[in-house]
């Protein structure tokens, strides 16, 4: 096993032999990484409750969950050093930026560290698979179609992402594009960056509604922006004007929802990602499943994961919330 290699070539192990004192290397509990965009992240702090839940299943394992204080990729790099140098067994990473990282990611498995991404992924040289949360195809239908939904007569969009580096943001908005003239009418007059900051995200769906007067709907495929997109439609008094959809937590939606600032959105449950990038990692990092075109790899009660030629899977599909969900599911994640 790739840890048991590792822990076997450290001095303190081999000191340790010597003395007789060691307990097989089955003992030491695999340590997993969880590295997020930024901490105080509702969506991160669901998955690493995911995370958790996956370590308890599995026994004998550790989540450290971590990421840097802000959304950039040099947050990302120090954190990924810092755990290099802590000979961590595994590191899942929802990345900043696809290229960024890549260094220090290579550097991890030279090291014989485990190296998977989630949610946000990075170039394949930096990471042995990726896991999308959901079909990148259908996600990108999906944030068009809610706001799509709801003018039937056409009208005007404009999309307030995160940062424009991130990784799924991107693809998404990219794959939104594809499938814009599937629906008549629909303009996108403009696209922002809130930077995952919610006082950035208000300023900027502030910025689209006076730059933008006709405007009709705001697209925030981040929880982040989706929220702070809901809260500035509501303190320009334009609820029933400008309709937020996107990506979102129920649990931050649900004010949003009863409001009437936004008629619907959707995500996956963070809960069951987090879980999913802990089992995985779990499961190469142990060396009882290799990361390679077309295998399927064991993700406990979520199924498994069928990597493509890029060892890339997708966890599920979107689930939308409206007004007649939102109260099952605003108290859980």
């Amino acid at each position: 096993m790739k840890f048991t290699r590792r822990l076997f070539g450290s001095a303190a192990m081999a000191a340790a032999l010597i003395a007789g004192n060691a307990a097989t290397a089955q003992d030491d509990p695999v340590r997993i990484a969880l590295v997020v965009k930024a901490l105080g992240i509702g969506f991160f702090e669901a998955a690493a409750k995911g995370a958790e839940e996956a370590a308890a299943e599995l026994g004998n394992v550790e989540v450290i969950y971590t990421g840097p204080t802000d959304t950039t990729a040099e947050g990302q790099i120090e954190v990924i050093n810092s755990l290099i140098a802590q000979q961590v067994d595994a590191i899942a990473v929802s990345a900043n930026d696809t290229d960024a990282l890549v260094p220090a990611l290579k550097k991890a498995m030279q090291r014989g560290i485990t190296v998977i991404s989630w949610d946000s992924g990075v170039a394949t040289e930096g990471r042995e698979l990726h896991l999308n949360p959901s079909s990148n195809p259908l996600i990108g239908n999906m944030i068009i179609k809610l706001a799509a939904d709801e003018l039937p007569e056409g009208g005007q969009v404009a999309v307030l992402s995160a940062t424009t580096t991130s990784t799924n943001q991107n693809i998404w908005i990219e794959e939104m594009t594809k499938v814009l003239g599937d629906y008549n009418g629909i303009e996108v007059v403009g696209t922002v960056y809130g930077d995952d900051l919610a006082d950035k995200s208000y300023r900027e769906a502030t910025g689209l509604m006076q730059t933008y007067p006709e405007l009709d709907a705001i697209i925030a495929p981040t929880s982040v922006g989706i929220v702070a997109a809901a809260r500035a439609v509501e303190d320009a008094g334009k609820v029933g004007q400008v309709n937020v959809t996107g990506l979102g937590l129920p649990s931050e939606m649900a004010g949003a929802i009863e409001s009437g600032a936004s008629k619907s959105f959707a995500i996956w449950n963070p809960i069951d990602l987090g879980y999913s990038a802990a089992y995985l990692a779990y499961q190469l990092a142990t060396d009882a499943a290799e990361a390679t075109p077309g295998a399927e790899i064991p993700m406990g009660r979520m199924g498994a994961l069928t990597l493509d030629e890029n060892t890339e899977g997708a966890m599920a599909d979107p689930f939308v919330y409206d007004a007649s969900n939102i109260d099952a599911f605003k108290d859980i994640f």
